[in-house]
């Protein structure tokens, strides 16, 4: 089996099935709450709270299509990458500009901004390694392929094949070679090539002999492979949530001074009667599955189909877990071989975020549609009919859908408790005692 089967149960189903369970049950129950946030929590809540702490995350799983994502030396390699900007064609386009370590990772824009606009927001990469799927439409199967995904595209790096060997050669080379073995000669090469590219960059990719176009695309396959050993390093720090759940786990009495009043009632709804836990569920706040829940288009005119439309992609994808650069066997590739391609809900779906460090990094969603976290709660409790698709919230409140949502039902939140909730996220912020880094994550060195 590939290293993400076991991984996704321990962080998503067991957590799932735990809290599908709870959030009918557990709101707003019990006896009356003590001062402060030392709310008092039933055996059942207790196991809900364990569930998302950072304690019960586990080491990063292996990825066995990048056999160098653990050498010190690929992390080097991949830190340098990763903040060189010459890997663009403008030369002023890292990897670093929409994922900003000052950031959390990602940069606070609606859509990313590259050589030109995209379509999306760009996603925080810390935690990445743990999920089988990559991207908000899971188009990519491992880390070192999605790393590749915006060197190539058009209003991102907007760079091609050709271009990023010279900058290898150029600039990278020692360290490339002590990882991956001699450069191809490069000597007569066009400037621009690339199967991705313009019409130009395809004519003149096609034009190159298929033994040379394969070292080409091996050189690229290994810098996405260095680039993902350094995004492996990358780790959340302690919250004040985590803090208060080893508390309340332990019975300290100090438990009541981590959180305020209306962080600990925002908690007990998150658990609860909000039913956020139901995706936002495990140490890392994400089922890394994909849902439609109505979010509107920012483009009303075309809508994005989200999930439903990147499955042929990863499946065609060279660089996914059985093409010719995986490192993989083919038995290590089940969730690729066995990928659900045809299921309704796929479309208008978009993978669950995680919420660590979630009030720190607005706006929202997977275009930034919403500019603030109470307008994303109001979003949830509205439930509005989908543009493509049929919403997951839609059919809570029509009580028609098969199994959990439709047996949960609609979300109903007063504004008192939709203000709590929204408090409750700032606990999800990092400890500054324990990260020097201002944001959310940190790098292993």
């Amino acid at each position: 089996m590939r290293r993400w089967s076991s991984m996704v149960w321990m962080l998503g189903s067991a957590a799932a099935a735990c809290c599908a369970a709870l959030t009918v049950t557990l709101a707003h129950g019990g006896a009356p709450e003590p001062a402060a946030g030392a709310l008092r929590w039933s055996a059942e809540e207790k196991a809900v709270l364990a569930s998302l702490s950072l304690q019960r995350l586990p080491p990063v799983p292996v990825d066995p299509s990048n056999t160098v994502e653990r050498l010190p030396a690929a992390v080097e390699l991949g830190r340098r990458l990763f903040n060189d900007a010459r890997l663009s064609r403008n030369g002023a386009v890292s990897c670093a500009s929409c994922h900003d370590p000052a950031q959390q990772f990602q940069d606070g824009l609606p859509v990313s901004q590259g050589v030109g606009t995209g379509t999306r927001r760009a996603m925080p990469i810390v935690g990445a390694g743990y999920g089988p799927w990559l991207f908000w439409d899971g188009r990519k199967d491992s880390l070192w392929s999605q790393a590749l995904g915006p060197l190539e595209d058009a209003v991102e790096h907007g760079t091609n094949r050709t271009r990023v060997a010279h900058v290898v050669q150029g600039h990278h080379r020692q360290r490339y070679e002590a990882l991956f073995g001699a450069m191809p000669q490069l000597g007569g090469l066009p400037a621009d090539a690339s199967p991705q590219g313009s019409a130009a960059e395809q004519v003149a990719w096609a034009a190159i002999e298929a033994r040379r176009r394969q070292d080409l695309s091996r050189v690229f396959a290994n810098v996405g492979k260095a680039i993902a050993a350094y995004e492996k390093t990358l780790q959340h720090a302690p919250t004040r949530l985590d803090a208060y759940v080893e508390a309340v786990l332990r019975g300290d009495a100090a438990a009541g001074g981590l959180l305020r009043r209306d962080e600990a009632r925002g908690l007990r709804l998150f658990i609860g009667k909000a039913q956020c836990v139901s995706c936002h569920n495990g140490p890392l706040m994400s089922d890394q599955q994909f849902h439609n829940t109505g979010v509107p288009p920012r483009d009303v005119a075309r809508p994005d189909r989200g999930r439903a439309a990147a499955t042929a992609k990863v499946l065609g994808d060279e660089f996914n877990c059985l093409g010719p650069f995986s490192d993989a066997r083919p038995e290590q590739c089940q969730e690729l071989r066995f990928m659900l391609s045809d299921d309704p809900a796929l479309e208008g779906a978009f993978k669950t975020p995680g919420l660590r460090g979630v009030a720190g990094r607005p706006p929202y969603m997977h275009a930034g549609q919403f500019a603030t976290l109470e307008q994303v709660v109001r979003h949830y409790v509205a439930a509005p009919h989908a543009a493509v698709g049929h919403s997951e919230l839609t059919h809570r409140h029509a009580g028609a859908a098969a199994g959990t949502h439709a047996e949960r039902g609609p979300i109903t939140l007063t504004d008192a408790e939709v203000a709590d909730l929204v408090r409750f996220f700032d606990t999800l912020n990092a400890d500054p005692k324990s990260n020097p880094n201002p944001g959310v994550a940190h790098e292993r060195r």
